[in-house]
């Protein structure tokens, strides 16, 4: 049952986790010589030019969702198949650091005792919804970063045909997958791992 309390800190939570996803991809492409995102009004940190509806609704109601995809053109590259690659790592790997960032601010805030409620939330959700946001968007289907990893590991043509194939019925499995629980039998255990892992780095210092 969704819990319209927690809005106030999920919708917001949402939008940075979007926005820094996309920066990241745009970012990244437009440092290896592709200025599509620049010319597509994509390479900002404004969460508006990255919305996708459904995907902004499945993730606020449900835990998952994705963001409109940024356009890409490998042809601009000088190693498409390895750049490719760094621009679909380029946005999990910033949701990742930016739930790190999260947890890192929850742990000096608590040390200093200023820790308030209402931002013990943000945060919290700041944490969870960028793990995963990045663990769902490295799920190897269509439009998702996954699959744009796959085929950039692929060698041309089992690409192509994975791309085919998978393609078109991507939304329909990704759909199917989040409605079924499947995603979060599979991106829960990884989540918690990750916090783990962040929780006992930073418990080294604090």
């Amino acid at each position: 049952m969704l819990d319209f309390g927690t809005l106030i800190y999920r919708i917001p939570a949402f939008l940075f986790a979007i926005a820094i996803h996309e920066y990241a991809h745009a970012q990244c492409a437009d440092s290896l010589g592709d200025p599509t995102s620049r010319y597509t009004g994509r390479l900002t940190l404004n969460p508006m030019a990255h919305i996708d509806i459904l995907g902004a609704l499945l993730l606020v109601l449900c835990g998952f969702g994705w963001a409109k995809p940024v356009e890409i053109n490998p042809r601009y590259f000088k190693n498409p198949q390895s750049d490719m690659l760094k621009v679909s790592l380029a946005g999990p790997a910033a949701n990742l650091f930016l739930c790190f960032l999260a947890v890192l601010v929850w742990d000096i805030m608590l040390k200093f005792g200023i820790l308030s409620p209402g931002v013990r939330h943000l945060l919290m959700w700041m944490a969870q919804i960028n793990v995963w946001f990045a663990f769902f968007n490295l799920i190897p289907i269509p439009p998702l970063d996954g699959s744009r990893i796959i085929t950039a590991l692929l060698p041309a043509k089992q690409a192509w045909d994975f791309e085919n194939f998978v393609g078109q019925y991507g939304m329909y499995i990704l759909i199917a997958l989040v409605f079924t629980g499947v995603t979060n039998a599979i991106i829960v255990p990884l989540a918690k791992l990750y916090l783990t892992l962040v929780n006992a780095i930073l418990g080294i210092v604090f």
